[in-house]
């Protein structure tokens, strides 16, 4: 019977995401009370440890008295922009960010989000079924970044002027200055870098920079090539370095001498 044999698959997955996550610290950030209790009280049925805050000084309270494994942020509280609460996170934020976003239309806040250092995003209304399959997305990449064993040799890479070290996750530019990255736009560096002058597609990008990990709900490679763009290229709008194959992929094209 294969409905039976469906509906038995699908709790057994269920079953080993909840293991996987389970006893994780949310924080959630919205000034809206009730929004708060819903999403306290169903994070809490599925085995998550939840703390629920109104505003950014609370936020920050939670932060310092405790370990935060995932923060879910409204980015349009009553008294204060949620934008400015990441910017005060830094990049990247102490933990992984999901944020709540408006109506479908308002894209600004979403890309704007994303380019803070933001993993994922929900708009409202959103069904907490969900919002749930996004919080254990973005938990079991966050764990898998934190099991990858760190490479020992060749930690450096130089190209065009810039150089990234694999160790510090820090980047340079040809000026000698430091270029944050978030850890999105680190991990799609190093997969371009490792593959110098080689189409790469969408499909090979996202795996190879463990930013996919065959999750349905999982943002485009674009987003995160074009924050690249702005950062490394001269004119983000023609790009020299990361050059679009039109239906294939991306191309790395600067020489790259790994030290």
């Amino acid at each position: 019977m294969p409905a039976e044999r469906n509906t038995r698959l699908e709790e057994q997955a269920e079953g080993r995401m909840k293991s996987g996550s389970a006893g994780k610290h949310i924080l959630v950030v919205d000034d809206d009370p009730d929004m708060r209790a819903m999403l306290a009280n169903y994070l809490e049925g599925e085995n998550f440890r939840v703390s629920a805050v109104a505003d950014g000084r609370a936020m920050a309270r939670v932060f310092n008295e405790r370990t935060v494994d995932l923060m879910i942020l409204d980015m349009r509280l009553a008294d204060e922009d949620g934008f400015d609460i990441m910017r005060r996170l830094g990049s990247p934020p102490e933990a992984p960010i999901i944020i709540i976003t408006g109506h479908r239309r308002e894209e600004t806040d979403r890309i704007v989000g994303l380019e803070l250092g933001a993993d994922d995003y929900i708009t409202k209304p959103f069904s907490l079924r969900e919002l749930l399959a996004r919080v254990r997305a973005v938990l079991r990449r966050a764990g898998a970044a934190q099991r990858r064993p760190q490479r020992k040799r060749h930690t450096r890479y130089r190209f065009a002027g810039w150089e990234l070290d694999q160790r510090s996750r820090s980047l340079k530019s040809p000026d000698g200055e430091a270029t944050p990255l978030t850890a999105g736009e680190f991990n799609l560096l190093v997969a371009l870098l490792r593959s110098p002058r080689q189409i790469l597609s969408r499909e090979q990008l996202l795996a190879a920079s463990r930013m996919h990990d065959e999750e349905v709900f999982d943002r485009s490679i674009d987003v995160q090539i074009l924050r690249l763009r702005r950062k490394l290229e001269a004119n983000p709008s023609e790009p020299k370095l990361i050059v679009t194959e039109r239906g294939a992929g991306y191309v790395f094209t600067a020489a790259v001498e790994v030290v």
